[in-house]
């Protein structure tokens, strides 16, 4: 029986403790799968930041990509590759590059999510160009913000059109910070969105392919703290909600890695951020749930190389439209946009696919999270971030959570 290997590229920023768990565990698996005629092994690198020619081959078959959203050398030498050489990446570069929040917002209200109410209001100052005063003068339109505060209701917020990390996020609760914070708003373009008010639960649902994780979320803590470990916090209908909105969504953009951020209130979940294809991985903010992301990165990485799951060059959001056209009740719509991401996710044959043979990676990882080489890794992701005097008790702290998710999940072993 034929032997081959495909090759999984790794594109890398600060990332540091989830690439040392993906290399070892995936060279302790020894993994070797039979797919159609062959026996298929696996080899993983770190791809490198140089030039390139348009017309040089890519020895990839998969690269698992958290860079493209700021460094443009890497982005375009992916679109490069997808193009030319068939290669497949996670998540779409021309999706991560032109679907911001802005854009994200409007195509889930399109298919009746229930987003808050958004605003987006012109920028505060702008950048110097030829003939801007002319166009400012000739066509930008006076208006009052304390009538848009007004007409959302406080408390709101205003949030940049495309932004991340929090970054420039303000809550305001009357006229007087709602005019504070657009005095402040300098040239970024910003939505004021309605708070949802009164909400009892905030969830984060992180999607790996067709494999997505609900967690509790609470925004008040620290990094470390804000991915809590709680189980059972809602119901199993609840959670599968927010399975099908987090696959619904990141089929939508073509996102094999992203996050979905949704507050319930009265028993409707209002997503509020969900254009995250660059989601928190680093054990030092999900620390109990990296394990689940490991495998569950390591999984697709696997599945998407073996099968050469070819790469959807274009986004086709027309079978979306067509549900979102339907009468019918939005959970019922939410159902049928979901299944059709798990057709493009292939969830039945990645399902299949793991049960049959990909225990050894399981079984490899398993073992791993509670060496001392995992504790290595941590440790290594921990002195980049912590003072000398925290790395140690941050160490251990992270590596007993790790330990804390294997005992829980023992059905892996």
């Amino acid at each position: 029986m034929p032997e081959v290997t495909r090759q999984i590229g790794l594109s890398l920023g600060a990332d540091l403790c989830w690439p040392l768990a993906f290399e070892q565990i995936l060279a302790d698996s020894k993994l070797a799968v039979q797919v159609g005629g062959d026996t298929v092994r696996f080899a993983c690198e770190r791809l490198t930041l140089e030039p390139f020619n348009l017309r040089q081959p890519c020895k990839y078959d998969v690269v698992v990509d958290r860079l493209t959203h700021w460094l443009a050398l890497q982005r375009e030498w992916i679109k490069k590759s997808v193009l030319m050489d068939g290669l497949y990446v996670y998540n779409n570069p021309w999706s991560v590059q032109s679907y911001e929040k802005h854009s994200s917002y409007c195509a889930m209200m399109a298919l009746s999510m229930p987003v808050p109410e958004t605003m987006m209001v012109p920028q505060k100052n702008y950048p110097p160009k030829p003939d801007l005063e002319f166009t400012l003068q000739s066509y930008a339109k006076l208006f009052d913000l304390t009538v848009i505060g007004e007409q959302l209701g406080y408390p709101i917020f205003m949030k940049p059109f495309d932004g991340g990390g929090w970054q420039g996020v303000t809550k305001l609760d009357d006229k007087a910070q709602l005019h504070s914070a657009y005095e402040h708003s300098e040239q970024w373009l910003m939505h004021v969105q309605k708070a949802v008010d009164g909400f009892d639960l905030f969830v984060r649902a992180v999607g790996i392919g067709p494999q997505v994780r609900v967690i509790k979320y609470d925004a008040t803590q620290p990094l470390h703290g804000r991915y809590t470990t709680e189980r059972n916090f809602c119901t199993k209908a609840e959670e599968q909600e927010m399975v099908d909105t987090c696959l619904t969504i990141n089929a939508f953009f073509g996102w094999d890695f992203n996050s979905c951020e949704a507050l319930r209130k009265d028993s409707v979940f209002y997503p509020i951020d969900f254009a995250n294809p660059c989601p928190d991985n680093q054990v030092n903010s999900i620390h109990y749930h990296w394990p689940w992301y490991v495998m569950s990165n390591l999984k697709w990485a696997v599945f998407t190389a073996a099968t050469k799951k070819p790469m959807r060059k274009t986004l086709d959001f027309e079978p979306f439209y067509a549900i979102a056209k339907l009468d019918l009740p939005y959970r019922e719509k939410l159902a049928r946009y979901a299944k059709i991401a798990r057709t493009r996710f292939e969830a039945d044959r990645f399902e299949e696919f793991s049960q049959q043979k990909l225990r050894p990676l399981e079984r490899a990882a398993m073992a791993w999270f509670v060496s001392d080489r995992c504790r290595s890794a941590i440790r290594v992701k921990v002195a980049h971030m912590y003072p000398p005097h925290e790395v140690e008790s941050f160490t251990e702290r992270f590596f007993q959570l790790v330990l804390q998710w294997c005992k829980d999940n023992q059905a892996y072993a």
